[in-house]
């Protein structure tokens, strides 16, 4: 199987359209040790010519464009990507299917609930329900994914439910703790192929449980949640309000952390992703950076490519 990395920032991508931050001046600079990074995504395949986009950026259209399997290829309109799947309802995971609206065959799996949010939207009717249909994946149960004409696309996904947060445009303070979350809001994804788990795509995740270290344990890749390095990294450098807990990410380091998570595991390798524009590890040269590596970590970057 083949995995790029579309995207491996957080919300907002990396620079962030209206931040000023330190890593986001140096990322503007041009610097080489803090290179660009849009809206985090990755695309797979079993076979190098057919994709499924895990989760569709607000940057999707420079994400192909940037991505030459993406491309066009064959006929005047056509498209290698054949699937989305759908890790939550947030704005950088959800928005980027509006840039698939012509008319192009393809399928969309999500959890029930993430649909329904899709489907109280109007503006996802765009996607022409007569090329586009959204599949319901059920948690727990293997989900072999096709393509429209419902043909195999050679893997498959079980969805499964981790801490997390319902969507920042979906909370509503009146439906008591969590702002309504429920199990269905963040999920992740397991792959699956030729029989055996390639690897696990978690891209939210609010704190690890005694259930997912049992479900990682001696996993061959898992590409994970590095938002911010530490809960308080926003509002201690004075670009925001909320703690990495309140935003539904477990942190990086601490004793909560990721690393001290992982630490016993026997991840062969582990990738973190979706990455905030404050977050030292985005650059190079930095002491935070140094210790993921010292981690056994590696920082997914934008056009990154793997074999699973």
């Amino acid at each position: 199987m083949q995995v790029r990395v579309l995207g491996s920032a957080a919300g907002g991508g990396y620079p962030q359209w209206n931040c000023n931050h330190p890593n986001s001046r140096r990322a503007r600079a041009g610097d080489a040790m803090a290179p660009r990074r849009t809206q985090s995504s990755i695309a797979v395949s079993a076979d190098g010519i057919d994709w499924v986009l895990f989760n569709a950026s607000p940057d999707l259209r420079q994400q192909i464009n940037d991505t030459p399997v993406l491309h066009p290829r064959d006929a005047l309109r056509a498209s290698p990507i054949k699937a989305a799947v759908l890790t939550n309802a947030d704005v950088d995971h959800v928005a980027g299917l509006l840039n698939l609206r012509e008319s192009q065959p393809l399928r969309i799996y999500a959890t029930q609930r993430v649909l329904s949010v899709l489907a109280a939207n109007s503006i996802f009717n765009v996607l022409n329900p007569t090329f586009v249909s959204r599949e319901a994946m059920a948690l727990e149960q293997e989900c072999a994914l096709t393509r429209a004409d419902g043909s195999l696309l050679g893997f498959s996904v079980v969805p499964f439910s981790v801490p997390g947060k319902v969507a920042l445009w979906l909370e509503d303070v009146n439906r008591g703790a969590n702002f309504g979350t429920v199990e269905e809001d963040t999920i992740a994804l397991e792959v699956r192929s030729g029989g055996r788990t390639r690897f696990f795509y978690i891209p939210g995740c609010a704190r690890m449980t005694e259930a997912l270290t049992a479900r990682l344990r001696g996993a061959p890749l898992v590409f994970f949640d590095g938002t911010l390095f530490t809960d308080d990294e926003m509002i201690r450098d004075g670009v925001g309000v909320k703690t990495g807990a309140r935003m539904g990410h477990m942190s990086v380091s601490g004793a909560d952390g990721t690393l001290a998570a992982f630490a016993n595991l026997d991840v062969a390798r582990r990738v973190f992703i979706h990455i905030n524009t404050t977050n030292p590890i985005l650059i190079a040269d930095t002491p935070e950076r140094a210790a993921v590596t010292a981690a056994g970590w590696e920082v997914a970057y934008d056009g990154m490519e793997l074999q699973v």
